[in-house]
C-alpha cells in the first residue's frame, strides 16, 4: 500500500512539473503516455488543471506601486 502512495506522490509531482512547463520533452512524452494508459491518472491531471483554473479565476492581484518596486530593486542592488 505504501508503494501506491509513493507512486501517486511521484505522479502528482510530475503533473505539477508538467503544468509548470518544467519537464523535458522526453519526460513530458513519458508522462503523457502514462496518463493515456490509466484513466485515473488522467483524472488527476484534469483535477489539477481545473483547480489551477479555479484559483486563477478567483484571485485578483492588487497593483504594486512603482515606489515599492524601486525600493525592492534598490535593496537588491545594495545587498550585492
Amino acid at each position: 500500500m505504501m508503494i501506491m502512495g509513493n507512486q501517486n506522490k511521484d505522479l502528482t509531482q510530475k503533473i505539477t512539473l508538467y503544468l509548470d512547463g518544467e519537464l523535458s520533452t522526453e519526460q513530458e512524452r513519458e508522462l503523457l503516455m502514462e496518463l493515456k494508459k490509466n484513466p485515473q491518472y488522467m483524472q488527476l491531471l484534469n483535477k489539477e488543471q481545473n483547480f489551477r483554473q479555479f484559483v486563477k479565476s478567483r484571485i485578483q492581484r492588487k497593483p504594486v506601486s512603482p515606489n515599492l518596486i524601486q525600493s525592492i530593486k534598490d535593496k537588491i542592488h545594495t545587498s550585492i
